[in-house]
């Protein structure tokens, strides 16, 4: 089975250089503190200069190495985008499975509020839920608003990125609540909460793999826009988004580099995996795994 899933994602090409393009991403980043300049020290003597062999990236107004804050960068935005995703695929999946399985009053209440989620402009949420983080004085915020608020920033993308998963994990139990083995199941006495993430979920798991790949990509992207505008990790810690937003004033001087490389990272990113996820799409297709 494994070697026909390797086959079958082999098969697209543009999904293995998809997933060479990302490893080497996230090498770089783990990599990030091999790099002999440091993120956060300035030098006036090297401000705004552009890409050469000492700075291939080139350094930014306060003479730092734009390559060196984009490797550490890389970090912040790829962690917000996979642990953001793993929180909304977590409540995604468990609302899905429970509304899928036990239908009636359960099913409506959650597909409801499912639904609700869904009609909240999820840019007007995502800037209101980030300025109550940052003002409200509650016991645990001063967590996540360490390191210039990366933990908020998970929880609020993770609570506003579960809507499709659990549609999605509903309509399969919908239709495998009513085969043979979980009928068997319910004959031999196994409760409901065994079915539901013992025999049951095991069987969702393709799509929502699928699912997840795809949700990484669109949590980076949410993550970078929201700190584009100023709303979402705050500076001195670096990520490609609030790059992006030092870089406005640098792109009318002429200054092309400080804005050109965070985007290039941005756009490579989410581009390696969405080939990924269609890559494993195809594999994990069950018609071609017969």
């Amino acid at each position: 089975m494994r070697s026909i899933i390797w086959y079958q994602f082999r098969r697209h090409h543009m999904a293995v250089v998809g997933a060479i393009i990302l490893l080497l991403l996230v090498l770089g980043a783990f990599l990030a503190p091999l790099s002999p300049y440091d993120p956060e020290n300035s030098s006036l003597r090297e401000r705004d200069e552009p890409p050469s062999l000492l700075h291939p990236m080139g350094t930014d107004s306060l003479g730092r190495d734009m390559l060196t804050r984009l490797l550490y960068g890389g970090r912040i935005s790829l962690t917000i985008g996979l642990l953001a995703t793993t929180l909304g695929i977590t409540i995604g999946t468990t609302i899905g499975a429970l509304s899928g399985f036990y239908g009636g009053h359960t099913d409506n209440f959650l597909m409801r509020l499912t639904d609700l989620f869904l009609t909240l402009p999820r840019l007007f949420m995502l800037i209101i839920m980030t300025l109550l983080l940052r003002t409200l004085d509650l016991p645990g915020m001063d967590l996540l608003r360490a390191n210039g608020g990366v933990g908020g920033i998970i929880l609020i993308l993770g609570i506003l990125s579960w809507t499709g998963t659990a549609r999605l994990v509903r309509g399969q139990f919908l239709g495998l609540k009513e085969k043979e083995f979980v009928e068997a199941a319910r004959t031999l006495g196994i409760s409901n909460i065994r079915i539901v993430f013992r025999h049951v979920l095991p069987n969702t798991a393709t799509p929502v793999i699928v699912a997840a790949t795809l949700l990484v990509a669109g949590t980076i992207i949410s993550e970078s826009g929201l700190s584009y505008l100023g709303f979402g990790v705050q500076q001195p810690t670096p990520t490609w988004g609030n790059m992006l937003n030092s870089a406005q004033d640098e792109m009318l001087k002429g200054h092309w580099w400080m804005a050109f490389f965070p985007g290039l990272m941005i756009f490579l990113t989410v581009i390696s995996i969405n080939y990924i996820g269609d890559g494993l799409r195809d594999a994990l297709d069950p018609r071609k795994l017969q």
